[in-house]
């Protein structure tokens, strides 16, 4: 009896925050690859003050973050399919971690070819859900 209850809180346990942010990247992977940007931003901060640094510089706020990727990517082949690797969960306290790693865009059949890069996510606990603050893909 003892065992099964032992067992049962194990299982109940909730995510650590490295799994919960994992568990956040790999929705953002698997919305990506079915050609769903607005499934990706779910991991992202919705508000005005995300803040997102890429090749064309800065860019706060959800929307305008949504709309920059709509643009860049504006249908499911030019997105492609993404994996992350080499990744680094950090935690720097009990509500905030860092992430880096290594992103690829297989594009096979686009003009453009693949993609790739590095990136620096910084995640905050808010409401209770992990989610990116800030973003500086290269």
């Amino acid at each position: 009896m003892l065992t099964l209850l032992a067992l049962s809180c194990a299982l109940a346990a909730p995510p650590t925050p490295r799994q919960a942010i994992a568990q956040v990247l790999t929705a953002q992977t698997a919305a990506w690859n079915r050609g769903d940007i607005p499934g990706f931003m779910a991991g992202y901060w919705h508000s005005d003050s995300l803040v997102f640094i890429g090749k064309k510089g800065l860019t706060y706020g959800w929307q305008p973050t949504l709309t920059n990727y709509r643009r860049s990517y504006p249908d499911a082949r030019q997105m492609g399919q993404l994996d992350f690797s080499q990744l680094r969960i950090t935690p720097l306290g009990p509500e905030v971690a860092q992430v880096i790693g290594h992103w690829h865009l297989a594009r096979p059949g686009v003009a453009a070819g693949d993609a790739q890069g590095q990136f620096l996510l910084i995640f905050r606990k808010l409401n209770g859900q992990w989610v990116i603050v800030a973003d500086h893909t290269s």
